[in-house]
Parts: structure tokens; sequence; C-alpha cells
């Protein structure tokens, strides 16, 4: 079982690597990088590379730890008491398998996607120590040890909201997506759109980077804001020409809407176009 990235997804060789030992190890692997880097789209196509079935636990600020494992519905076990029902008899009907149960149960190897885990409380990893170290967990209601029959690739995402325990971070392998360079971004490109003009990559990524190394930028534009930006150049028929004679000192660039997220920022983009039309002038 080895990943070296799929035709809809450009790895290279350092992510690769990481994903391979955190196979081999057998351990978590703990993904970083900016949003819009492909972090989530890791498992999925780690999922379809291995021919796994993927498992999506996306969590908010409000996920508790032991809703992976499983939740037990006290107040559906209430209710069917009061109206008779025999199923209040057996406990394990008001049992509802989380992600972690699902994954320790299926028949075959699966991977297990947390996404975005730094958005729960700051005990949400420690909570999950054992149960990702020892692949096991009990089931008070019911007795039941919950034991995992394969152990599942469990892809970890965080944003670097919060800082995660030091406890949590040994028992993962870490690896921070770098922010590709040219080469790589422009493979990735190939593999949106297989038929874009070499000229209008050339261009586009020209701004595209001119923007990101704005100082100051709230939200630097990422992979997934240049994806869009191309599909809509292509879409409105923007040529490469119209880009390569754009005079940075008159406007920024065209459906910059795609790029940029807030206000702040193009109101930033704008200034340094009016100061760079007063410095033409002057």
């Amino acid at each position: 079982m080895r990943f070296e990235g799929t035709d809809s997804y450009v790895a290279t060789e350092d992510l690769s690597t990481a994903v391979n030992a955190a196979i081999t190890l057998q351990r978590p692997l703990l993904v970083k990088g900016e949003p819009g880097t492909g972090k989530t789209m890791l498992a999925e196509e780690i999922a379809r590379a291995l021919n796994t079935p993927l498992l999506r636990w996306h969590i908010k600020s409000t996920t508790k730890a032991q809703q992976g494992l499983y939740e037990y519905d006290a107040v559906s076990r209430l209710r069917d008491s009061q109206l008779g029902d025999d199923r209040v008899h057996d406990i394990a009907n008001y049992i509802r398998k989380g992600m972690l149960w699902q994954a320790f149960t299926s028949d075959t190897p699966v991977v297990l996607l947390i996404d975005e885990i730094d958005k729960a409380d700051i005990e949400f990893p420690n909570d999950l120590l054992v149960e990702l170290d020892k692949m096991e967990f009990h089931v008070y209601e019911t007795g039941e040890q919950v034991v995992a029959r394969q152990r599942p690739i469990v892809v970890i995402t965080s944003n670097n909201e919060k800082e995660l325990p030091d406890a949590f971070l040994r028992r993962c392998f870490f690896h921070y997506i770098q922010f590709p360079d040219k080469a790589t971004m422009e493979a990735i490109i190939r593999v949106h759109f297989p038929d874009i003009q070499a000229k209008l990559v050339n261009q586009a990524l020209e701004v595209f980077f001119q923007v990101r190394e704005v100082s100051g930028l709230k939200k630097r534009p990422s992979t997934s804001e240049l994806i869009d930006w191309l599909k809509l150049l292509m879409a409105d028929q923007v040529s490469a020409e119209v880009l390569h004679s754009r005079d940075p000192a008159k406007a920024i660039p065209p459906l910059c809407g795609a790029l940029l997220k807030n206000e702040q920022d193009v109101h930033m983009l704008e200034r340094l176009a009016f100061m760079a039309r007063r410095e033409s002038r002057a």
C-alpha cells in the first residue's frame, strides 16, 4: 500500500513520503498548511489511490470526541418506553455508532478523515489519545469492547487555529504542505485544465504570485482560489495578452473576487494602484 498521488491530485515527493511513512508506522498523519492547499482532498485521494472506502468526520466548534465513538440516545429510549415500544429492552438500539466505531468495525481497511481538528475544544485531541493509539474503546452502556478489526489509515487536518497538545502530537506523523512553487502549480493546473493555453497559465501565475507577495494581505490567495480564477478567465475568454498588457497602476486583476476574499485586501490593492498612478505622474 503505497501512495504516489493520482491522476487528479499532484503529490510532491515529500508529501508522498509522509503519507507512506504514516502508513508504515501505523500512526495518524497530521497535515497542516495554508487553507486551500489540498489537505482535505489528500485524504480523498489516498482512499482513491489505495482503493479503500473513505469515512469523513468534519469537526465543528461544538464537536465532542465522544461523538466519534458513539452516542447514546436516552431521549428516544424514554419516548419509546412511554409508548410501550419493545425496543427499549435492548439498549443497543439507542447506540449511534460514530466514525471511529465504523472505521474500527469495517470489514475492509478504510481511510478515516478527521477534518479541521483545531476547530474543536482544546481537550478534544486529548480525549482521543487512547482510542487512536490502542485502536479500541469501551461502550459503557452495553459493556462492549470495540477493537479495530483492521487499523484504519487516519488523516487529521489542521489550519493551525489552535495549538495541539504535545501528547497528541507525539502519536502522529506530522507533515506541513508547503505552498506549491511555480512548476508544481503548473502541474496542478494541468490536472484541472488539460487543454489550457500555456501563455494564459504563465501570465495568470505571474499575476497570482505578484498578488501573494503583497505585504499585509489578510488572506493570501491559495491554490483553490487560483483554480477558480482560471476557470473564470477561460469562461470570460480573458486572453493572456489582456493579463500581460494590464497596467498594474490602473487596476487590480480582472475577476479578482475569485482571488481576494475580503474588502480589506481589495482596498489594499486599490491603494497600491493609486500610489503607483501618482508616482507615474510625478
